[in-house]
């Protein structure tokens, strides 16, 4: 009579077999990299700049604005005033559109193609699924991030000189600190933008269909905006991450302010940690059937 055997934990699973090997981030980064909503993405980017540019171009000068400059006003005063009305101009709508395309047809779309169940198959661990995904869709919104500022400030200083950043308020900053100021300013609107990477991820995980998962991020987003309008709400607009959204314009005052890119960064992350400890976790227990 044969006895039973035992076997210890891992021991079933294939010679050589490393569950943090698979999926390796560059191989996850280059299938998204060929994404064409990436190069269409990046192509938007890369225009606007020029688009500004040649508006300016037509515009000429602005109207009197009762005595009042803004940022717009002194766009065309050097490459670094351009860059950083780019920023202006895209920060509050365009940026979000990257950031929740990224991160929010990343999952949906493999359950969408009927592929997610043989990547998890593989055997890719959900858990190293979802962190390779993840890192790379944050990382292509850096990227993004990253590039519309970059270009603006090449294809301004072409246009209009490199030369200090002037300030709406009155003076000027020199122009190598000037780059240290954008370079805030890009960093903070990235993590003020971890929001609606959460939102889009965790909606990823959640649907099959990735353009729900991508709308619904940047409709939460807009209403986060429009509740951050309504004045009756009083200080509890304080704890909506779209209140801070500008708070970068802080690194453009004469003397850099802090206060409000801390806060909007802390209220940003809270929410961006809750909603990707939300996307695992109910990732870990979903029924897996696409």
């Amino acid at each position: 009579m044969s006895t039973p055997t035992t076997t210890r934990p891992g021991a079933e699973s294939a010679p050589g077999y490393r569950p943090g090997r698979t999926l390796p981030l560059r191989v996850e980064a280059l299938r998204q990299w060929k994404r064409r909503r990436t190069l269409v993405m990046g192509g938007i980017l890369i225009a606007l700049p020029f688009i500004l540019m040649i508006a300016f171009a037509i515009g000429g000068e602005d109207g009197d604005r009762n005595g009042r400059i803004t940022l717009m006003d002194t766009a065309t005063a050097s490459g670094a005033n351009f860059a950083a009305t780019c920023l202006f101009v895209s920060a509050g709508f365009l940026l979000v559109i990257p950031v929740a395309l990224f991160c929010g047809d990343t999952v949906a779309s493999e359950a969408s193609w009927s592929s997610l169940r043989y990547l998890l198959a593989a055997p890719v661990p959900r858990s190293r699924l979802l962190a390779s995904k993840l890192a790379v869709a944050l990382g292509y919104s850096a990227a993004a991030m990253v590039l519309l500022p970059l270009v603006a400030l090449a294809v301004g200083t072409v246009a209009y000189g490199w030369g200090p950043l002037q300030l709406p308020t009155g003076g000027s900053v020199p122009a190598g600190d000037a780059l240290f100021r954008i370079a805030v300013a890009v960093a903070f609107v990235f993590a003020s933008q971890l929001v609606t990477a959460g939102l889009a991820f965790w909606l990823s995980t959640r649907t099959d269909a990735p353009l729900g998962a991508v709308g619904g991020a940047v409709g939460l987003t807009i209403v986060g905006n429009v509740l951050d309008a309504v004045t009756a709400l009083g200080d509890w607009r304080e704890y909506l991450p779209a209140h801070w959204q500008f708070a970068w314009i802080d690194a453009l005052q004469p003397q850099l302010e802090w206060g409000g890119m801390v806060k909007g960064t802390a209220i940003s992350l809270t929410y961006a940690v809750v909603l990707f400890a939300l996307a695992f976790r109910g990732f870990a227990r979903k029924d897996i059937v696409s």
